[in-house]
């Protein structure tokens, strides 16, 4: 796989990009036309875009409160040690935690902010003191808890 920049896409790869972010499951016909083009090279367009990794893959987006799992918090999580061996330690761990949704390292006073979801608070107090805080290296943690979701790209 190549490793394009941005700069190397033209108008039609963003249109075309555009559309699948807002609707994955378009047919190539309806995307052609969308963008102006026939469905072979639109087809070809896609296929390099995905070669190029643009485009990472196409998911279902399921609804958690559905599923029962309505509760959402995020941890600032500090660590005891930041040397690359305990990053990738911890970084290992955190993926392996399903309640885990989101796990980003931040350059500020803590080290990664996590989302949690869970189907309630006690579920997240549960989570929080057996799973989160026995990660390796976990010496701080901070818990924020979203009262409602002004905006999610998800949706």
């Amino acid at each position: 796989m190549t490793n394009p920049d941005q700069s190397q896409l033209d108008q039609i790869d963003r249109r075309i990009l555009e559309e699948l972010a807002r609707d994955g499951r378009i047919s190539v016909a309806e995307l052609s036309r969308r963008v102006n083009l026939s469905k072979t090279p639109c087809q070809a367009r896609i296929k390099r875009l995905e070669d190029q990794g643009f485009i990472l893959g196409y998911r279902a987006v399921i609804d958690p409160t559905r599923l029962g799992l309505p509760h959402v918090a995020f941890v600032e999580v500090r660590l005891s040690d930041t040397r690359k061996a305990a990053l990738e330690a911890f970084n290992k761990a955190v993926r392996a935690l399903p309640e885990v949704e989101q796990a980003h390292m931040i350059a500020s006073s803590f080290d990664y902010l996590l989302k949690v979801r869970t189907k309630d608070i006690g579920a997240y107090r549960e989570v929080l003191g057996e799973k989160i805080s026995a990660l390796p290296h976990v010496a701080h943690t901070s818990t924020h808890v979203s009262m409602e979701a002004v905006k999610d790209d998800a949706e």
